[in-house]
C-alpha cells in the first residue's frame, strides 16, 4: 500500500471516529440531553394505547414526564432493569415475583428512589375484558411490598371523582384509596411519604389522576403535583 493510500485510510478512520463521538454526545437523533433519569414501569397505556398502536405520542402525561425528564421503560423490577437509574415511577404495575420484589427493596434501601401509584379500585376506561391478562390491574397487586414497609392501603368507601390535594396542589382523583401506617401519612391518607435506608419511596393511593385528559379541566393540577413529587424524591 502507498503512503498516500496510509494516509488517506487513516484520515477516514479519524472521520469515523469522530462522527462516532459526535454522535455519542448528541443521541442518534438529535442533540444530547441533559435531563435526568426516569424508569417507568406501568400496565397503564401512558406510552403507547391499549392496542399498541405505534401512531400515537403517548399519553399527556408521559408529554409531562418528558419535559422534565428522559423516561426509561421497563417491564420488570429486576436488578439489570433497576441498574439503568436512580429515579424510578410505578403507576399500576403489574405483580412482581417475589425476587423482584426483593431486588426492588434493595434497590431503594441502598439509595433508589421510587413514586408508586398504587390504586384500590382503578376506574380507568378500558375496552378490554377484566379477564384479559393484558389489562391493568383493577386493583393494586400488592404481594406483601407495602406491609413490609409498614403501609396498609385500603378500598375507598365511595366509588368516583374526587378533589383532594398532593403536596398542598389540588389534584382530581377517581375513587382514592386510603393509606395508613409508619410511613409519614398526609393529604388525607392519599400519600405515604416513607424513608427506607438509604432511599425514599412516596407512595399514593390512586392511579385514575393520570388520566388528566379523561378527568377534565379540574385535573389540570394533576400532572403538575406527579412532577413536584418526582422532583422533590430527586434530592
Amino acid at each position: 500500500m502507498s503512503k498516500a493510500r496510509v494516509i488517506a485510510l487513516v484520515l477516514v478512520v479519524a472521520l469515523f471516529g469522530a462522527a462516532a463521538f459526535a454522535l455519542s454526545r448528541e443521541g442518534r437523533f438529535g442533540p444530547r440531553t441533559d435531563k435526568p433519569g426516569l424508569l417507568l414501569l406501568t400496565s397503564l397505556p401512558l406510552v403507547f394505547s391499549e392496542d399498541f398502536s405505534l401512531d400515537q405520542k403517548g399519553s399527556p402525561m408521559l408529554a409531562a414526564l418528558r419535559s422534565r425528564y428522559r423516561v426509561v421503560p421497563i417491564d420488570v423490577t429486576d436488578p439489570a432493569s433497576l441498574a439503568k437509574g436512580r429515579l424510578l415511577m410505578m403507576a399500576q404495575p403489574r405483580a412482581q415475583t417475589p425476587d423482584n420484589l426483593v431486588a426492588l427493596d434493595r434497590w431503594v434501601r441502598s439509595g433508589g428512589h421510587v413514586l408508586l401509584l398504587a390504586d384500590p379500585a382503578l376506574d380507568w376506561p378500558s375496552s378490554k375484558p377484566l379477564a384479559d391478562p393484558t389489562r391493568a390491574p383493577p386493583m393494586y397487586p400488592d404481594t406483601g411490598l407495602l406491609a413490609h414497609w409498614g403501609l396498609r392501603l385500603d378500598s375507598p368507601d365511595r366509588r368516583g371523582p374526587a378533589a383532594g390535594t398532593i403536596g398542598g396542589r389540588a389534584v382530581l382523583t377517581m375513587s382514592p384509596g386510603t393509606l395508613s401506617g409508619d410511613c409519614a401519612i398526609s393529604d388525607h391518607g392519599l400519600v405515604a411519604r416513607c424513608p427506607l435506608g438509604k432511599g425514599k419511596a412516596t407512595i399514593i393511593a390512586d392511579a385514575d389522576l393520570l388520566d388528566s385528559a379523561d378527568l377534565g379541566e379540574q385535573a389540570a393540577g394533576n400532572d403538575r403535583a406527579i412532577l413536584a413529587e418526582l422532583d422533590s424524591l430527586e434530592w
